[in-house]
């Protein structure tokens, strides 16, 4: 047992220092590193699993929704940046710039890819003629580069690897059903596969993607009452097709310009799952996004049949699961059990030469530690329910947070007294002025996250200025 306390000291308790935790897990439970590239970390196999399975996942949901993928220039010349003024505004600060190429230098600098509306847009004014052709529902798997000042693997890299969709429709109505589609998508991505329940709605006129009209996000909230905005999703209108000139001949003959949307998920979606789940043994990974959904660790592994008998069962269980083996021999089956919860295994497989006689293994749970004896027989099937329940528990547990962190304030003095005593969600009434917005933050720290869909009344006035209220609003510091 000691040796096992000795193993877990290597992780931060998680309540004393979040920050110094959450760094732990991304490197002792090998899912990223730190390179010479300052604010750029190397993404390694098992790290890299978990964003695989989250592609795939939503990939399938993206192609079931009609949209089809794509690959564009990372290099954006500066000319088709500065397009949309808003735009290039609100990414500025963040862009890196290539001057010189081949030992010379360039006649125009280019952009390195902060996110691409542009360079779809200019595309999209070549390729698009008639309303037959519409709508162009377009995605890309890329990475992308902003020039973060303060970084965190996964969270807030200077490069990082996304998803971007660009879409352009005949019609507002369209564009606008199409924003929501995906943000329900983004939704079901995160709540199905990653085990995090998600907060729907609206950003505030602040808080939106620079040249939107409307931004849309799916808001996710962490162990230490942080949030995360988990994805997004614009409605451009035509504040984009205008300066690129995209139009196309309508039903009646004439020239009209389209209606754009895009959407986005990224590598931060990693972080919020070791940021929601995890725990002081390490990271905790929902079954279905897990790269390794089972490990088997057979016990005294040098007696006869027990090695055997692990195979076995691996070879079996492999075909319909994501599993693992542990049959090296230089390590205690105590630092084995150790090594797994670290990397966030949501089951183990234990047996041994006891186990063998009986036909049983002990099956033992990631999430809650419980331990269930299983015929051989029965295993194949009883892992799937085993896992569904784990993978159930998990987004009640998130759920339970988020209750527990979630709290009503109907003026400043019970803003700023609550989110100290416990930081997560302020729900507030809010007049939509934005010198209430910023002196909240100003004040708290906290951001408005978003004006949910589903809006309570909660008083009649602004919980800053006292002024008639118009929404209620979501408010919490943010990573």
């Amino acid at each position: 047992m000691g040796k096992e306390n000795d193993f877990v000291k290597e992780i931060t308790n998680i309540e004393e220092d979040f920050a110094k935790w959450y760094t732990d897990i991304v490197l002792k439970a090998d899912l990223a590193d730190y390179t010479d590239t300052k604010g750029c970390i190397a993404i390694k196999p098992y790290g890299y699993a978990i964003w695989e399975n989250i592609q795939k996942y939503a990939d399938d949901k993206f192609k079931k929704a009609g949209v089809k993928n794509v690959y564009f220039p990372v290099l954006i010349p500066e000319s088709l940046l500065a397009k949309e003024e808003e735009h290039i505004e609100g990414f500025a600060p963040e862009v890196a710039w290539v001057t010189m190429g081949g030992g010379q230098e360039l006649d125009e600098k280019l952009c390195i890819r902060p996110t691409s509306e542009t360079m779809f847009s200019t595309l999209y004014s070549k390729w698009l003629k008639s309303w037959r052709d519409l709508p162009l529902v377009y995605n890309q798997w890329c990475n992308v580069l902003r020039w973060e000042k303060e970084t965190r693997p996964f969270l807030r890299s200077r490069e990082f690897l996304w998803q971007e969709g660009h879409t352009i429709h005949e019609t507002a109505e369209e564009a606008k059903n199409r924003t929501l589609q995906m943000l329900d998508i983004y939704a079901d991505i995160i709540e199905n596969l990653l085990a995090i329940p998600v907060l729907k709605g609206r950003k505030t006129e602040k808080e939106k993607f620079a040249g939107a009209d409307e931004t849309y996000t799916v808001e996710t909230l962490m162990h230490d009452g942080r949030a995360i905005q988990a994805g997004t999703s614009h409605y451009f209108g035509q504040n984009f097709t205008k300066p690129f000139c995209i139009k196309f001949q309508n039903r009646e003959g004439k020239e009209e310009f389209a209606y754009q949307t895009s959407w986005g998920i990224s590598t931060r979606l990693i972080g919020a799952v070791i940021m929601a789940h995890g725990d002081n043994r390490g990271l905790k990974l929902p079954p279905y996004v897990a790269p390794v959904q089972a490990v088997i660790v057979p016990v005294a592994i040098h007696k006869e049949g027990v090695k055997e008998k692990a195979e076995e069962l691996y070879n079996i269980l492999n075909e319909k699961y994501r599993m693992e083996i542990d049959i090296r021999e230089n390590y205690t089956p105590g630092y084995k059990f150790n090594d797994w919860e670290m990397r966030g295994v949501p089951v183990r497989i234990e047996l041994g030469p006891r186990d063998i006689e009986n036909g049983v293994c002990i099956v033992v749970r990631r999430d809650n530690g419980e331990k269930i004896t299983v015929s051989f027989d029965e295993l194949s099937i009883k892992l799937q329910e085993i896992l569904d329940d784990i993978q159930k528990n998990m987004y009640e547990e998130c759920k339970k947070i988020r209750a527990d962190r979630t709290n009503i304030a109907l003026n400043m003095d019970e803003f700023i007294k609550k989110i100290e005593e416990n930081q997560g969600y302020i729900k507030t009434m809010w007049c939509g002025d934005v010198e209430c917005e910023n002196k909240i933050k100003e004040l708290t720290g906290a951001h408005s996250r978003c004006i949910p869909f589903e809006q309570e009344h909660i008083s009649n006035t602004c919980v800053c200025c006292g002024k008639e209220a118009k929404h209620m609003v979501f408010w919490g510091r943010q990573y």
